[in-house]
């Protein structure tokens, strides 16, 4: 590890950013409230790519990373630390109060990603092949991951439950407001076994006996009977109704707080997934855990004080009886440590296949179209039957330990019923205790092992709970590989000027863009050409920072485009995908997708200028007509129209068109190419496609092979220098005469054998 230098600050700076590189942006950044021995004090931590800035006192101190460093977290009871561990131990410690813990935990995971980064950033003579997600070199000819895939088969763990705590926390006094409703109403339902003892002992016996009850007394009992089940019923709903509204909340939030997370996250994790798993984890899963806390987690709260408060009077009224009634809980607990970790494995297994279900619905349903046109609904059938008889052995398995543990309890709490009478009936004839005693306890009994057998059942639920906690958490635990700044970058008049210095970037173990450079002036108009897999996309995810380069950085107007926030960035980036997508709805709000607020004159302007005002009248409630899920009720080109409305309704800086007409006919990609004459000027357009003739008025073209850039310059230029361009330029066109005599070639195939036979019919 390099030593820490201290950089020198001026007063007016002291404090605020640290004296960064130009290649060099804070990813995360915390307030650091004590010193080295516990006194409040104002310290700070910057996190870049490449050091640990900290601040103490008046300068700025740099510590550079370097790979095997650790930054620890700890957690003091009201205080916390950071420790940084390097190749020689302890290299530097903060203290803090727990109020700044979130930002150090963002700070920690960002450390962590910074260093592995680092570690394992390739190079481009690094040929070897490394995990997308975490980046761990891969087996050789594998492309799995063995670190990422013992993170998915890791059973999930039951105290992943208490992690919900953080969406619980809002709603703490409703929750605590619940939990005396149950301790009330737990108590309510324990009176009237107690009043059994009087009720048998001095009132049923005596009379049995032949002696005289007092009517009052007994009204008493019986009123105190009545009251003490209206009052537990009135308490239990109260508490069921509370909790039930908090735990939809809860699970509200969790599934909020998941999507807005998976938004977030960079497109390489969504490359990883499979969009029914998704759905399920965020759908299905939340439900699960909602379930679990308005239901089951009520009922487990109202067992163990149950449990407890039974175990108090039963000890206060005989301590022998007691004891002999718990004798069943050490079994029962052995039995429950037995079965959780087989249900444990057992529910993480079924969730993973349940997705698989899911997924096989999510492939099918959208592609309907694609599956009748090939004939393969019997194809998607076996998947799915497939599936579905995965999902039904593991779920058989689980049943089959649940099946054997459920009734073993049972029989276990009904022998220690049956040792109770037996114990009962000797300590009576020994006149230890009375009938009303006895009856007092096995009432007490009933709700004891009623609980007993509830709490283990329980189990089952909290594994499957713990199992969807776990799924959901994986979500929220992963961080997007294109992180947003710490203080962005704000109130910058964006011109559209794009500088690209030397970046390289890999799609996993393939190198994709290696040194590229290039500057494009505010205005101007790029055409990216080159074959297939050249790297033109990948340029323009790396513009739009869908991705992050390896090496090297993207600059606009100056300004290295990690140091925006991502979201103002791309609001400056107009954007047509190759296959358009379109959302269900109608068409003027798909329009507006980019900027929700735009009147009805911006959308009709937006679609004049791509010529879709016309098609969209033709519609039948024109620019309200529903498009479909995903545009069907639509061409190709009457989507791709629409799309390119949707870009240039929020009037970009830059203009990026990737492959934009390739789906229209020649004739509307004239007009495309003539409302795009006008809308290109004073704004920045990247332009891919396969056509060239479609980017002769370019101002330049760049041609790509392989990663890198080998030619720059006008068309005209280009076809003179007789290079890459040229040849692609030429087997186009050679291609296209091709074609043109293959066509010619068959109408003139058909017209002959019908003017022949015209031909015949004159004939004398």
């Amino acid at each position: 590890m390099q030593p820490a230098t201290a950089t020198p600050k001026t007063t007016s700076d002291a404090g605020t950013t640290p004296p960064l590189n130009p290649d060099e942006t804070v990813l995360a950044r915390m307030a650091i409230d004590l010193d080295g021995q516990g006194r409040f004090a104002k310290h700070q931590l910057a996190l870049t790519q490449k050091a640990l800035w900290t601040f103490e006192g008046a300068d700025w101190r740099r510590i550079d990373l370097s790979p095997g460093m650790r930054l620890r977290h700890t957690d003091l009871a009201g205080v916390a630390s950071l420790d940084l561990l390097g190749a020689n131990g302890l290299q530097a410690r903060w203290r803090f109060t727990l109020e700044h813990n979130p930002t150090a935990l963002r700070l920690q995971r960002a450390f962590d990603q910074a260093v592995t980064h680092l570690h394992s950033a390739p190079t481009l003579s690094d040929d070897s092949a490394r995990c997308p997600t975490c980046h761990t070199p891969l087996p050789p000819d594998s492309d799995e991951c063995e670190v990422c895939q013992r993170e998915v088969a890791q059973p999930p763990s039951t105290w992943v439950l208490l992690r919900l705590w953080r969406f619980a926390h809002p709603y703490r006094w409703t929750l605590l407001a619940g939990f005396l409703l149950t301790l009330a109403s737990t108590a309510a339902t324990l009176v009237p076994p107690y009043l059994t003892i009087p009720l048998m002992d001095e009132v049923l016996i005596p009379f049995q006996n032949g002696q005289r009850i007092d009517p009052v007394y007994v009204s008493w009992l019986l009123g105190g009977l009545l009251g003490a089940g209206l009052l537990a019923w009135g308490l239990g709903w109260a508490r069921t109704w509370l909790l039930a509204l908090v735990s939809e909340r809860i699970a509200a939030d969790l599934r909020t707080t998941a999507f807005e997370h998976l938004l977030s996250l960079s497109l390489d994790y969504f490359g990883a997934k499979r969009t029914g798993d998704l759905i399920a984890r965020i759908g299905s899963e939340t439900d699960r855990i909602s379930v679990f806390l308005s239901l089951h987690a009520l009922d487990f709260a109202t067992d163990v004080l149950m449990l407890s408060m039974t175990a108090a009077i039963l000890f206060s009224i005989n301590p022998w009886l007691a004891l002999v009634t718990l004798l069943p809980l050490p079994f029962i607990a052995w039995m429950i440590h037995l079965v959780r970790d087989r249900l444990r494995t057992g529910f993480e297994k079924v969730d993973r296949v349940w997705g698989d279900v899911t997924n096989v619905l999510a492939d099918t349903i959208p592609g309907i179209r694609v599956v009748k046109a090939f004939a393969q609904e019997r194809h998607e059938a076996k998947r799915f039957h497939e599936a579905n008889a995965q999902n039904l052995a593991v779920n058989d398995r689980i049943n089959k330990t649940w099946s054997l543990f459920s009734p073993t309890v049972t029989l276990l709490t009904d022998m220690g019923l049956l040792v109770v009478w037996a114990f009962g009936i000797w300590q009576i004839s020994k006149g230890d205790i009375t009938v009303g005693v006895l009856t007092a306890f096995i009432a007490y009994i009933g709700r004891f092992y009623g609980r007993l057998d509830s709490m283990s059942r329980i189990v089952s639920v909290t594994q499957k709970a713990a199992a969807g906690a776990k799924r959901i958490f994986d979500i929220l635990d992963h961080v997007s590989n294109v992180p947003e700044p710490a203080e962005p970058v704000k109130g910058v008049t964006i011109k559209g000027g794009l500088t690209i210095e030397n970046i390289g970037f890999r799609y996993g173990n393939r190198a994709v863009i290696r040194g590229l450079s290039l500057d494009i002036r505010p205005g101007e108009m790029i055409g990216l050409v080159g074959h297939s897999g050249s790297g033109k996309s990948t340029l323009v995810n790396l513009i739009c920072r869908f991705y992050d380069v390896t090496d090297g950085r993207v600059m606009l107007d100056g300004t290295d485009i990690r140091r925006f926030a991502v979201a103002d960035y791309r609001r400056h980036i107009g954007l047509v995908l190759q296959e358009p997508f379109l959302f269900f709805g109608t068409v003027a709000e798909n329009i507006a997708y980019g900027k929700p607020d735009a009147t009805r004159e911006e959308i009709v302007a937006a679609a004049r200028a791509a010529h879709a005002h016309d098609f969209i009248l033709r519609l039948p409630q024109g620019y309200d007509s529903l498009v479909g899920e995903r545009g069907q009720g639509l061409s190709g080109g009457e989507r791709q129209r629409i799309s390119i409305a949707r870009a240039l309704l929020i009037d970009p800086r830059i203009l990026i068109l990737d492959e934009a007409t390739s789906a229209v006919d020649t004739e509307t990609e004239k007009e495309i190419q003539r409302a795009l004459d006008n809308l290109v000027q004073g704004r920045t357009t990247i332009a891919i496609a396969h056509r060239l003739s479609t980017l002769r008025k370019a101002d330049r073209l760049v041609v790509m092979d392989r990663g890198e850039v080998v030619e720059v310059g006008p068309h005209d230029d280009l076809i003179a220098r007789r290079g890459h361009y040229w040849r692609l330029y030429e087997a186009q066109a050679r291609q296209a005469a091709a074609e043109d005599a293959e066509r010619d070639a068959s109408l003139l195939a058909h017209r002959v054998p019908v003017q022949s036979a015209h031909s015949a019919s004159n004939q004398p």
